[in-house]
């Protein structure tokens, strides 16, 4: 068992962050702490998404060696 939050958790967290960020009485100090922790929190599900995608790699990797990857930017 990990003790690394969901993609899912993070999000939520992220969400929280945003909505309180939105209310009209948020001083300016409240405001910075969120904003720092909406950056953390980017990063955690940033670096969720990447890891994520490194295990789609392996799976569609070929026998051969090759990947068979598509870059969805394209």
């Amino acid at each position: 068992m990990t003790d690394r939050p969901s993609f899912r958790e993070v999000l939520d967290r992220l969400e929280a962050v945003v909505r309180e960020l939105e209310r009209n009485d948020v001083d300016l100090d409240r405001a910075l702490a969120l904003f720092e922790q909406g950056v953390r929190e980017l990063r955690d599900a940033r670096a969720l998404l990447e890891a994520a995608e490194l295990k789609v790699r392996k799976v569609v990797e070929e026998a051969d060696g090759t990947l068979g990857f598509t870059d969805p930017d394209v």
